[in-house]
């Protein structure tokens, strides 16, 4: 594979790791770095890396022709939750990045494009068990409305232009690298450390939150799997459903509590209860296995085994 590839975002949750993976797979200089800040020593060690403002089309388009970029993965953005504290800033941030990396593709730049789009783009209106791959769609965040915008523009420029942009609609992401980054489904990252560190947790969400997750490895191997498949296959251009599992705050206390039998949970829910009412319980992905085989490995009791595995080497040291 002779692409060289620019992750924009790189120091976030999802970016951290697609870096990792992508380098593993492809070398470490062919895979240039890049955020607003530096990331971890491990990230900034491991390869290029680039401080770069994604809502600069000009700065951009610089580090492509200095590094000979083919393929952008577009991981900028702020997250639900964050969002709503600031919701002109995100709807800035996340429309323009989108638009200057669509535009470079347009104009010839680059190749390949991929976007994340996230479960945020359905909303109380979605029927909220087994939502299909085209539902209704009604956002209640300013997360959501970018994201189902994104969607719709993705899909134009592919249509008007012959941009080759891929998407996932991304469910709760749970990692044991990287810290939260500000979403509705933090409360199931945020839980494992506070089982190992204080032995509790108090969620932001209520009892029976049923939210569609998955675990890193399965959304990093989507991703990359989707990027690599040939264009033909790619059938939708907006955004893949993709589902992994569904569970609730009491599920994923009580499978803690398996290898922790002490743990207590407690609920406090706060505004992001709003949030999470809004987003469907369960995802029909049958598009996404159908057009490119896509499979999940991991379920609730597999995560978080390995979850708790990963974190308790890092607090015993």
């Amino acid at each position: 594979m002779n692409e060289t590839i620019l992750i924009i975002g790189a120091c976030g949750q999802i970016g951290t790791e697609l870096t990792a993976k992508l380098r593993e797979m492809n070398g470490k200089d062919a895979v240039i770095a890049s955020d607003i800040r530096e990331g971890s020593e491990e990230l900034m060690s491991s390869g290029p890396f680039e401080i770069l403002d994604a809502t600069s089309k000009d700065d951009i388009l610089e580090i492509i022709k200095r590094h000979k970029v083919s393929q952008v993965y577009l991981m900028a953005a702020m997250l639900s939750a964050t969002g709503e504290k600031y919701p002109d800033k995100a709807w800035y941030l996340n429309m323009t990045t989108l638009f200057n990396i669509l535009d470079l593709a347009k104009e010839g730049e680059i190749k390949k494009v991929f976007w994340p789009s996230s479960i945020a783009v359905f909303g109380p209106t979605t029927p909220k068990q087994n939502t299909p791959q085209k539902t209704v769609m009604e956002p209640t965040t300013v997360y959501g409305i970018s994201k189902q915008t994104g969607e719709r523009w993705c899909e134009y420029y592919h249509d008007k232009y012959g941009v080759d942009v891929r998407s996932i609609r991304y469910p709760g992401i749970i990692s044991w690298k990287a810290e939260p980054g500000g979403g509705t489904t933090d409360y199931a990252v945020e839980i494992y450390h506070e089982a190992l560190k204080e032995g509790k947790y108090t969620s932001f969400l209520n009892e029976e939150s049923a939210l569609p997750m998955m675990y890193m490895p399965d959304a990093i191997d989507a991703t990359i799997q989707l990027m690599n498949a040939p264009a033909e296959e790619v059938k939708d251009r907006s955004a893949y459903n993709l589902a992994a599992m569904t569970f609730t705050p009491v599920e994923i206390a009580e499978e803690i509590k398996k290898h922790i039998p002490e743990f207590e949970m407690s609920y406090a829910p706060d505004f992001r209860q709003e949030i999470a009412n809004s987003w469907p319980q369960s995802i029909d992905d049958t598009a996404a296995r159908e057009d490119w085989n896509w499979k999940h490995a991991f379920d609730l009791e597999s995560m978080t085994k390995d979850m708790l595995e990963n974190l308790g080497k890092r607090y015993s040291k």
